[in-house]
């Protein structure tokens, strides 16, 4: 059971690294004028909510199978998520507003958080892949 939960937590992960990816090359088109910040909000904010489900899923699986330093590794991202969905401001397109984007340096925020996520899902990633390799060894 226990390698069916990593199994399951690392596959989930590789979808969150791909989304962080996803994230940072479609921020980096938008600071190189590739695409306008219409076209690029509407991107990003379709995968605001899969992203949010995907790791409160894990986390919520780990709290559930008793994993409590993944858990609690786990719970400060998903609770950042989480507050970034439900303090978005009315009349805001989402979490990527292009209105806002240019304005007080929140283009070079966001950057900055994809890149912290994807380093935090590529640790999540190998230590999920560890987990589950050891859980076979021991079933």
């Amino acid at each position: 059971m226990e390698a069916v939960v990593f199994l399951f937590s690392l596959l989930d992960c590789c979808a969150l690294i791909f989304l962080s990816v996803y994230f940072i090359i479609t921020l980096s088109d938008l600071e190189c004028d590739y695409i306008n910040a219409r076209s690029c909000c509407s991107k990003l904010n379709k995968w605001v909510i899969p992203e949010l489900i995907g790791h409160t899923i894990v986390t919520v699986l780990m709290l559930v199978s008793l994993h409590w330093f993944i858990f609690l590794l786990n719970l400060p991202v998903a609770t950042w998520n989480i507050y970034r969905f439900i303090m978005v401001p009315s009349g805001n397109m989402g979490v990527f507003d292009p209105t806002e984007i240019h304005n007080r340096g929140q283009l070079k925020s966001h950057m900055k958080e994809a890149m912290i996520k994807l380093g935090f899902y590529l640790l999540c990633f190998f230590m999920y892949l560890y987990s589950m390799i050891l859980a076979l060894i021991n079933d």
